[in-house]
């Protein structure tokens, strides 16, 4: 109690400071494996202190902008996100995608700003600070373990995982287990191993209801009793009993593991990034376009979305102000079909999207590409002329010319099929090709090329600079 009596005393302290002297804008990005959260964070960041590409930002536009700088993050507790390294490894002469997020990070970009408006003319430029926070996706699932006890948590994976191919060696070993026999560390150990490894493969086969998610990035938690725990079916659970045991660690997961991130991160951000790879679960199919539709709502379910208001903000703490989807890797597919993406983005995250916007948030989708790999041409195919893209084959390294198939105007198409538990698209064919950070020649004040970067700026800061 003492201990978060001081927390809440230096966070007071500290959003004093924020409200009154120099704001900050707290912005966390997430999203699942893959999705781009390194690169989207890279390219925003290069993007925003080498404006030239940032026309959308509607300050930048009207130059009121006078300059950026990075600063020490003010968490000291938490690992610098390696933006230089990150920015080298898709800028420099042999330009690759770098590695994913495994862990929480921040980065600090202040902006030098000229107040717009009346207050031009009565005060000085003032300073805005940035702070991005990127955290794994898989991690955010865990906020909605918080709500669910042991019995509720197994019973929903249990049912959700039958008739999936990878979750068979874990399905049979679980079945010829007696919960209510006495705990055999061997067992335990195994049945984590084994739900460990249905994880890893359902992830792989385009699942995004993987949790918890600390099975799959433990860190320095792997093989620790906290992570070492399996759904098992209900039953008595006497006392040293194994299911007593799995229940007794499952909630120790979410005491020691959940809630710390929850509160020393999570409920501290405003402004929010959830980033999609979209056109991944569609060329899956239509069961991983419904998995990942569930997904976000349980995403979505954990953020407390509202308006900051001045003296809930500074009492209270904050809320999420702003959530923007964003469905990435938008330079797959012509421009022409941008439109479709965004609305197919916009028709997957309806309900939860509602939700937000009811308690007072701000949303909105967009299809963004935070680095532009591909250029676009059009080719003539038996006839008639494709809108293609263009780059280098991340898999070969060879120039290819890529047509993704025709996205449906009305999302419904998708949606529709993915609910019904349709297998397969009908008559419809999506394809995914991986791209390569294609070389890039910048000349002074630029940052890498994008797509629509700076008209997700705009979104989330372009009302506080």
């Amino acid at each position: 109690m003492a201990d978060d009596l001081v927390r809440g005393i230096e966070g007071l302290g500290g959003r004093v400071g924020e409200a009154f002297f120099e704001p900050v804008i707290r912005v966390g990005v997430t999203g699942l494996a893959r999705a781009g959260k390194t690169v989207f964070i890279t390219s925003l960041v290069a993007n925003l202190l080498d404006r030239a590409r940032m026309p959308g930002l509607l300050a930048e536009a009207e130059g009121r902008i006078l300059a950026a700088y990075l600063q020490p993050q003010p968490d000291v507790t938490l690992p610098r996100f390696d933006y230089e390294s990150h920015l080298a490894a898709l800028t420099g002469p042999a330009p690759h995608w770098p590695e994913s997020t495994r862990a929480v990070s921040e980065l600090r970009l202040s902006l030098r700003v000229r107040p717009a408006g009346l207050l031009a003319g009565m005060t000085g430029p003032r300073v805005v600070h940035l702070d991005i926070v990127d955290y794994p996706g898989e991690w955010l699932l865990d906020l909605a373990l918080l709500d669910k006890s042991y019995d509720q948590w197994s019973g929903e994976v249990l049912d959700r995982i039958a008739g999936r191919a990878e979750a068979e060696a874990y399905l049979g070993q679980e079945a010829q287990v007696d919960g209510a026999a006495a705990l055999q560390e061997p067992a335990a150990q195994g049945l984590a191993e084994s739900f460990t490894a249905y994880l890893h493969a359902a992830r792989k086969a385009g699942f995004y209801d993987c949790t918890p998610g600390r099975f799959l990035l433990p860190g320095d938690l792997a093989g620790s009793p906290v992570v070492t725990f399996a759904p098992l079916r209900a039953g008595a659970a006497g006392r040293g009993s194994l299911r007593a045991e799995m229940a007794r660690r499952y909630e120790a997961y979410k005491r020691e593991v959940v809630r710390p991130f929850f509160r020393d991160h999570f409920a501290r951000i405003d402004r929010q990034v959830v980033l999609v790879d979209a056109l991944d679960a569609i060329h899956k199919g239509p069961q991983a376009v419904e998995d990942m539709r569930r997904a976000m709502a349980e995403i979505l379910s954990t953020f407390r979305p509202g308006r900051n208001a001045f003296l809930t903000q500074l009492l209270l703490g904050k809320r999420v102000e702003r959530i923007l989807f964003a469905a990435t890797k938008a330079d797959h597919l012509h421009h022409a079909q941008h439109g479709r993406l965004t609305g197919i983005m916009a028709a997957l995250l309806r309900d939860a999207r509602d939700r937000a916007e009811f308690a007072g948030a701000t949303t909105q989708s967009m299809a963004l590409a935070a680095l532009r790999a591909t250029v676009e041409e059009q080719v003539r195919h038996e006839g008639e002329m494709l809108d293609c893209v263009r780059g280098q084959l991340l898999e070969t390294g060879r120039q290819a010319a890529f047509h993704a198939g025709e996205l449906p105007e009305d999302p419904g198409q998708l949606l529709s099929p993915a609910r019904a538990g349709a297998t397969e698209w009908l008559g419809r064919d999506y394809r995914v090709m991986r791209f390569a950070p294609a070389p890039l020649s910048l000349r002074p004040g630029e940052g890498p090329p994008h797509i629509r970067l700076d008209r997700a700026a705009q979104f989330l800061i372009g009302d506080r600079v």
